[in-house]
C-alpha cells in the first residue's frame, strides 16, 4: 500500500511555516526574511507575526517578494484565551486571508472576555487557513489543552527557536496521545525563526504539490501530502502485508512508532532503505516514520493510518 505522500502528483517544495519579522518581535524586516530563506534554498515560507494588538495585529504581506522561483503564504501567529497554566495560547494558521478580523488580545497576556484558543482555532479554520498547535512543550501544553483545539490540522513536534533557546522543541508526546485517541493529525517542523538567536533553517517541511503557489500548496498542507525534515530526505514508504519499507537519503537509523510503546528500530551504515516487520504494531491504528542520518538530524513523516 503506497502512502499518499509520495503518490500524490507534483513535485516537493521546502518551505518553512512559522517565521517572524520586524512588525512583530523579530529583528529583520519581511523583505529581508524573504530573501534569507530564497538564498538558503527554501522555495516557500509563512511569515506568521504575532497577531497581537501590540503590534497592530499585523497579517504582514509578502505578496511583493513572490517570484518564479519562490513564494509566500500569507499567515500569523494568533493568540487568545489561557491554557489551563494561566498563559496566552500560541497557534500557527497558514493561509489567513489579509483582511483577518482581530479579536481582543491586546499584548501577550490573557484578558477577560476574549475569544479561548479553540475558538480562534475553529475561527482560522472556517477563513480557509491551516492551522497548527505551537510548541505544546515550549507552552507548558497540557494534554487537556491540545485535546481542546478540536479544529487543528497538526501539531507542531519540532521548532528549532525552541531547541536553541530554551532546548523545549518538542511536540510528539502531545502528537502521540492524540493520535492514539483517534485524531487525524499531521505533523510539522518549523524554525519560529526571529534571527535574534540562531533559531533558522533548522526545520522544515517537504510538500509536494503540482506547482510553487500559495493555494496549491496550501491545499497539499490541507490533504497531508507533505514530510518535516531537519536534512534528511524521504523518498518513499509502502505498507506491505507485515512490512513498512523506507526509501530515504543515507540513513543511520530508520524507526517506526506506533500507539504506545509500539516501535521498531533498523540500524546501519549509509541505509538507503529499510523493510520493517509491523508485527508490534498490532493494536495500532496508526504509525509514523523517523529518518535519522549519522549527524543526528531526523526526518519525520505524517501519520500512517493503517485501517
Amino acid at each position: 500500500m503506497p502512502t499518499q505522500f509520495f503518490t500524490a502528483p507534483g513535485r516537493f517544495y521546502r518551505g518553512n511555516l512559522h517565521t517572524h519579522s520586524d512588525r512583530s518581535d523579530g529583528v529583520l524586516s519581511p523583505e529581508e526574511v524573504c530573501r534569507r530563506y530564497k538564498a538558503e534554498g527554501y522555495d516557500f515560507i509563512a511569515l506568521t507575526d504575532h497577531f497581537i494588538g501590540m503590534y497592530n495585529y499585523p497579517i504582514t504581506d509578502t505578496v511583493g517578494y513572490r517570484d518564479d522561483a519562490f513564494t509566500t503564504i500569507l499567515g500569523a501567529e494568533v493568540h487568545s484565551g489561557a491554557m489551563q497554566n494561566g498563559e496566552l495560547w500560541h497557534i500557527v494558521a497558514v493561509g489567513l486571508p489579509a483582511d483577518f478580523a482581530p479579536g481582543n488580545a491586546p499584548h501577550f497576556l490573557p484578558v477577560e472576555g476574549q475569544e479561548t484558543g479553540p475558538e480562534i482555532a475553529r475561527r482560522c479554520v472556517e477563513a480557509g487557513a491551516y492551522v497548527a498547535i505551537a510548541h505544546p512543550q515550549w507552552s507548558g501544553l497540557t494534554l487537556d489543552d491540545a485535546r481542546s483545539i478540536e479544529a487543528a490540522h497538526a501539531v507542531e513536534v519540532y521548532n528549532h527557536g525552541c531547541a536553541m533557546g530554551c532546548d523545549r522543541p518538542d511536540g510528539f508526546h502531545t502528537l502521540d496521545l492524540l493520535l492514539s485517541e483517534g485524531r487525524a493529525l499531521n505533523l510539522i517542523a518549523t524554525d519560529d525563526a526571529h534571527f535574534s538567536e540562531p533559531d533558522h533553517f533548522g526545520g522544515w517541511v517537504m510538500v509536494k504539490a503540482e506547482k510553487n503557489d500559495p493555494d496549491a500548496l496550501l491545499s497539499a498542507l490541507k490533504a497531508g501530502t507533505f514530510y518535516s525534515s531537519q536534512g534528511p530526505e524521504i523518498r518513499d514508504i509502502r505498507v506491505n502485508g507485515r512490512f513498512i519499507e523506507v526509501e530515504c537519503s543515507a540513513a543511520a537509523a530508520v524507526i517506526v512508532q506506533g500507539h504506545g510503546t509500539a516501535a521498531q528500530a533498523q540500524h546501519g551504515n549509509s541505509m538507503t532503505s529499510a523493510a520493517i516487520a509491523l508485527d508490534r504494531f498490532a493494536n495500532s491504528p496508526w504509525l509514523r516514520v523517523t529518518v535519522t542520518d549519522r549527524a543526528g538530524k531526523r526526518a519525520w513523516s505524517n501519520p500512517i493510518w493503517l485501517d
